[in-house]
């Protein structure tokens, strides 16, 4: 059987850490490969490791042809899915994925649309039998619903918004080095999110020192964010004695003139 490795797609997901291949290399000699590898065509598809280990060991191995792809984004999709599915797959891992799901579904939404072109006017008997709206493409009713808000990507993903929103700025601002220290649990989502706010350089130095210098970078990073909304209201107490001195002259102003106005008020009704 010649099975091909596109490198490309092993490398589509996170590979395994040496501690879960060591795990699944165990569990395949104590117990043999009993899922069978996902083909398109001769490309694997789905079991690289499986594929790796038993090739290094000469163990048997089933294949399964998935006939339903079309193109590469139908794999991507299929393996996307297939890993948000798993629980070995981190909070990270899952929002990364379920980002990228979200790119593929829109760029095919996009194309179906752009292929369909501009849609027809309703008729007037349209119109009236309430069919005003005109019928999706078909190739639109084939792509996945899209997740066009965080709310459905942090279902897809199983996360929270929350999650979401701090993924999405690892994604965007991290330094690879930061976004290493993330996957390898080095660094919580919510410390590598603050981190992510600093200069590339800053980002590289904390993480390659380590887990303390990150967790105090995340610290200086809040502490600093914190500070300025701590300054724009200040207690009354702390207000300076020249400011008070000048706010209470100005009201013994506005006190005195507005009892001579009071005055002139009454001077006035008495000559009617």
């Amino acid at each position: 059987m010649n099975i091909v490795i596109n490198e490309d797609l092993k490398a589509y997901i996170d590979p395994l850490t040496p501690e879960e291949h060591e795990s699944l290399e165990r569990s395949l000699l104590a117990e043999g490969c009993r899922d069978a590898l996902v083909l398109w065509g001769d490309v694997l598809v789905d079991g690289h490791n499986r594929y790796g280990i038993c090739q290094k060991h000469g163990l048997p191995f089933q294949t399964v042809q998935n006939t339903r792809f079309q193109s590469m984004e139908d794999v991507h999709l299929w393996m996307i899915d297939q890993h948000l599915g798993r629980r070995s797959v981190s909070d990270f891992q899952r929002g990364v994925l379920a980002l990228r799901k979200r790119e593929i579904v829109a760029e095919r939404r996009a194309a179906a649309l752009a292929a369909a072109g501009p849609a027809p006017t309703p008729t007037k008997h349209d119109e009236t039998a309430g069919n005003a709206e005109p019928p999706a493409p078909a190739t639109l009713e084939l792509a996945p619903a899209p997740l066009n808000s965080r709310e459905a990507i942090a279902r897809a993903a199983r996360l929270s918004s929350s999650q979401v929103v701090m993924i999405e700025k690892i994604r965007k601002q991290a330094a690879p080095e930061l976004v290493a220290a993330v996957k390898s649990g080095t660094i919580s989502l919510n410390a590598a999110a603050a981190v992510a706010s600093l200069p590339a350089e800053e980002q590289v130095a904390a993480a390659i020192a380590g887990k303390d210098e990150l967790k105090q970078a995340a610290k200086r990073v809040r502490d600093a964010k914190r500070k300025p909304r701590e300054e724009t209201v200040a207690p009354a107490g702390d207000a300076e004695p020249d400011t008070v001195a000048a706010l209470q002259q100005r009201v013994a102003e506005l006190t005195a003139e507005n009892a001579a106005l009071r005055q002139q008020v009454a001077e006035l009704s008495a000559r009617q």
